[in-house]
């Protein structure tokens, strides 16, 4: 489940159910999460409109809707738009952002190369907890706008930054947002840290592990706050801007 607003994902769970992803999303950022837009990967049942509880919502958009999800929803909800889709084409090689007098085209990010290997670069080896966390927040940060920082504890977000002029304050923003869930959560940056001091904010934080693409000419620096605090922290080789 993903809840996105103007654009850019506030919260992301995976969950058995909508209704089980619904509160851990939502947890990550409440506030913008009003008068988002809720996708879900699984029909909607009575029991995800039930969670809902009171938060206005513009759209939701799922392969299906139970009947009785949908009479709940447009008697109860008649400002929010149902959109059914069951399968979302696949997307186009190419992407385009428009310039003054002209036209950016360039190649559309589809994840990480088939041939991509991460490094674990720190003293400490994840644990099996820490990576299956920072595999769900290497995908999630994938989406959020550069400058990209992901905290994530489970499978849930718990703070995100992004769209700002700086990975450090990506990395403030995000602990903001986290507050005491940032303790034990892990991190993941789309981009290199370019010096060790976004690094040095998460641990202070609680942060337990961090992933990033690494190629930073201050690389050694970074991994040298992580295991001066301890953290693990995994290269990945791959960067993912979205601008």
């Amino acid at each position: 489940m993903v809840i996105v607003k103007h654009l850019t994902p506030c919260g992301i769970a995976l969950a058995e159910s909508p209704a089980a992803a619904f509160p851990a999303a939502l947890a990550s950022d409440p506030v913008s999460a009003f008068g988002g837009v809720i996708a879900v990967n699984q029909p909607v049942d009575e029991a995800f409109v039930s969670a809902l509880g009171t938060l206005f919502i513009e759209i939701i958009i799922a392969p299906d809707f139970s009947p009785g999800a949908q009479e709940m929803l447009t008697q109860g909800r008649k400002n929010c738009r149902l959109i059914r889709m069951a399968e979302a084409p696949a997307p186009a090689p190419l992407e385009y952002r428009s310039v003054l007098g002209g036209l950016l085209v360039q190649e559309r990010d589809q994840g990480d190369p088939a041939l991509a290997t991460w490094r674990v670069v720190s003293e400490r080896q994840p644990s099996t907890d820490e990576l299956a966390a920072l595999t769900f927040a290497w995908k999630a940060v994938e989406h959020v706008k550069s400058n990209a920082i992901v905290l994530a504890r489970g499978q849930a977000t718990v703070g995100m930054g992004g769209g700002l002029p700086n990975r450090l304050d990506a990395v403030r923003l995000a602990v903001e947002k986290a507050g005491p869930q940032a303790q034990g959560a892990v991190l993941a940056s789309d981009a290199f840290f370019p010096f060790p001091d976004g690094v040095r904010v998460a641990a202070q934080a609680g942060v337990s592990a961090v992933i990033q693409p690494g190629g930073s000419l201050r690389d050694q620096a970074v991994i040298e706050v992580a295991n001066a605090a301890g953290l693990t922290m995994i290269l990945t080789g791959v960067r993912h801007f979205r601008h």
